[in-house]
């Protein structure tokens, strides 16, 4: 088992200020999954006329196409497009856990809680793709391991707004130290700050899908690629 870790939920704030970059740099190269492995589950992963389309497959759980790399200070950008009844996100600065281990964690309210973490698990933070009609997308979730929302923008009347049905939306994600944002389609949506994990592996994800009225949902992603901050 892991060593316990203890957190406590940082609040949504306001941070000022751009960072300096360097060079983009292409994640996919629009062929091929070179430098990508799947985890967690067992989700269909494809290259499809210069994107890579998740499909869900029945029975499996969160599954995630995850970089070999990780980065630590960066800008990310990507376009997406998710069938409504799928809900998916986009990890970065998330973890692979080598082993089962147990992670400890204050609720919202403060409570001392525990989650265990199996092996090959992703988890992280992850900015939140899903249905308009939620209004959670640009959101910042915590998969797998406090499991709520670290920044929820459902209450933010443009940031709620920004996603689009059945459109290629632009998603922009910037971490610089503590601080974390992100914008959908030019607009600001999550603004916090954070320092549970430093650096981590960017992973796309395809949701498990379960019940009666299973059908192969599928999410597609483009113009993937990276800045790292000095």
């Amino acid at each position: 088992m892991g060593k316990s870790v203890w957190v406590s939920m940082m609040a949504c704030l306001v941070v000022a200020g751009s960072a300096a970059a360097g060079e983009w740099v292409e994640l996919f190269d629009g062929k091929t999954l070179n430098g990508w492995s799947v985890h967690s589950g067992f989700a269909k992963y494809e290259v499809e006329d210069g994107t890579i389309v998740g499909t869900a497959v029945k029975g499996s759980p969160n599954s995630f196409l995850c970089t070999d790399n990780q980065y630590a200070d960066f800008v990310l950008e990507f376009e997406v497009k998710c069938d409504p009844p799928l809900n998916s996100g986009v990890q970065f600065r998330s973890l692979i856990a080598e082993k089962e281990m147990v992670f400890w964690f204050r609720g919202a309210k403060g409570e001392p809680r525990k989650r265990t973490i199996p092996p090959d698990r992703v988890h992280g933070y992850q900015v939140e793709i899903a249905d308009a009609e939620r209004g959670t997308s640009g959101g910042v979730y915590d998969e797998a391991r406090r499991g709520f929302f670290l920044c929820d923008v459902s209450e933010d009347p443009a940031a709620s707004k920004a996603f689009k049905n059945n459109a290629w939306n632009h998603y922009r994600v910037e971490c610089r130290g503590d601080a974390i944002k992100t914008r959908i389609n030019d607009v600001p949506c999550a603004d916090f700050r954070d320092s549970l994990t430093p650096q981590g592996i960017i992973g796309l994800q395809v949701h498990g899908i379960h019940g009666k009225n299973f059908q192969p949902y599928q999410v597609r992603w483009r113009n993937i690629r990276i800045r790292e901050i000095d």
